[in-house]
């Protein structure tokens, strides 16, 4: 079983990194495989919402790292997304990648478990997570809950540590997503599928 964490800061070794290193060190203590994904710092474009990906399990614009990653969420098992805040929402980058990821490859994301977690120095960490927790709820994913909600705060990874609750928390998260994940494993091996949900009838709110 493998969890992808994704880092949504163009620092590499931030304060977001610094709680998802909290949450992959956990989940290998659980004898969970682990990838820790750099978003970087290039630009990211956004979904033109143009369609063409329809079908094609790909987005139509390459070569930012979007259909890579998409590529690469198809083998995991199970995520956690991390995000800065910034003037009181989610990296602006991520928002794009995931737009564009969740779009096209939902096939890649739908019925595996899923986390956030998001750093801020003060305020706007918890319209982070509501705005990054919508991409898992619409694609039908398991949400993994904590102890409190996940963010942590500090403007550097040393305060990071320092905010012992925001860690255990973290710490927390991580424990409950390796259960689940066992769970879900346990279920397969004992004839337990996902289900087949229908999404056939779409009702506009202007006719």
């Amino acid at each position: 079983m493998k969890v992808v964490l994704l880092n949504g800061s163009c620092r590499a070794n931030g304060c977001t990194f610094t709680a998802l290193k909290e949450a992959e060190r956990v989940l290998e203590e659980e004898g969970i495989e682990c990838e820790l994904v750099q978003i970087g710092n290039l630009p990211i474009r956004d979904c033109m919402a143009c369609g063409g990906c329809a079908g094609k399990g790909h987005c139509v614009f390459d070569g930012d790292g979007v259909n890579a990653l998409i590529d690469k969420m198809r083998e995991a098992d199970a995520f956690i997304f991390g995000s800065p805040v910034y003037f009181a929402h989610p990296d602006g980058r991520i928002q794009c990648l995931l737009d564009r990821a969740f779009y096209a490859g939902r096939y890649a994301f739908e019925y595996k478990p899923a986390a956030v977690i998001v750093s801020g120095r003060r305020a706007g960490t918890t319209a982070s997570l509501d705005v990054l927790n919508k991409y898992p709820l619409i694609a039908e994913m398991p949400l993994v809950a904590s102890s409190y909600w996940p963010m942590v705060h500090g403007s550097s990874p040393e305060q990071v540590l320092e905010d012992r609750e925001g860690v255990q928390t973290v710490r927390n998260l991580a424990r409950n997503m390796a259960w689940l994940m066992k769970c879900v494993e346990l279920g397969k091996q004992n004839g337990v599928p996902a289900p087949q949900n229908d999404a056939s009838i779409k009702t506009n709110f202007i006719r």
